[in-house]
C-alpha cells in the first residue's frame, strides 16, 4: 500500500495448545507500517468449542493455579532435554500466552521469534483474586538466530485479558526495549500502555 506499508491477507487453522485438538478457523490482516512501529493485525476466528466450555476450561485452569499449597517457582522450563514436568505446564503455557504479546509487539517483517524457554518463573501471593507470576523467559529471534532475554509481569483472572509487562534485553541490537502494559486476549492483542515496572 503506497505511503502505507505492506499489507498481508493470512488464513489458517488454530489448535488448542494442550490437547492438539482443532481449534477454529481464522481470516487476518497485518499492516506492517512504513515506519517502525508494530504491526495492525484484524483477525476473525470461528471456535470449534463454545464459550461456555472455554471459560469452564479457563477456570478449570485457574483453580489449579490458585489452590497450589505455596506459591510457584520454577527454573530452566523446559529442561535441557525438552521435557516439562506436568505440574508446571500450566506455568508454561501463561509463559506462552504472555510472550506472545511481546513477540507481536517486537516482530517485523523481517524479524520473527518463538518462546525458546522459560529460565525462571515466581509467583506473587495477591489479596485480590487475580494470579500474578514474574518471568524471564529467553526468546529465539529468527533468522538471526539470538536469544532475547525479557523478564515478564503477567497478571490474569479468568473472563478478562491477560495483562502483561515486560523488558526486554536486546544484545544484539544494542537497546533495551520495554512496555507499560499490555493486555492480550483469543481474542486478539490490544495496546494498553502505562507505568513501567
Amino acid at each position: 500500500i503506497p505511503e502505507s506499508g505492506h499489507k498481508y491477507y493470512l488464513q489458517f487453522s488454530t489448535e488448542d495448545y494442550r490437547t492438539g485438538e482443532d481449534a477454529g478457523n481464522c481470516l487476518a490482516t497485518v499492516l506492517y507500517p512504513k515506519e517502525k512501529s508494530r504491526p495492525v493485525v484484524s483477525i476473525k476466528c470461528s471456535h470449534t468449542k463454545d464459550k461456555k466450555e472455554i471459560q469452564e476450561e479457563d477456570n478449570s485452569f485457574y483453580q489449579r493455579i490458585r489452590h497450589q499449597s505455596k506459591p510457584i517457582t520454577a527454573n530452566n522450563i523446559p529442561d535441557s532435554y525438552g521435557n516439562i514436568e506436568p505440574a508446571l505446564e500450566p506455568v508454561w503455557a501463561l509463559a506462552v500466552a504472555g510472550s506472545s504479546s511481546i513477540m507481536w509487539e517486537k516482530s517485523t517483517e523481517t524479524l520473527g521469534y518463538f518462546l525458546a524457554q522459560v529460565k525462571s518463573v515466581r509467583q506473587w501471593i495477591r489479596k485480590d483474586d487475580f494470579i500474578e507470576f514474574d518471568y524471564t523467559v529467553l526468546l529465539h529471534e529468527i533468522p538471526t538466530q539470538e536469544i532475547i532475554s525479557c523478564h515478564m509481569r503477567l497478571t490474569w483472572l479468568p473472563g478478562q485479558p491477560l495483562k502483561v509487562k515486560h523488558f526486554c534485553a536486546s544484545e544484539g541490537h544494542g537497546e533495551d526495549k520495554g512496555s507499560g502494559a499490555e493486555s492480550g486476549s483469543a481474542a486478539g492483542p490490544s495496546a494498553e500502555k502505562g507505568a513501567s515496572f
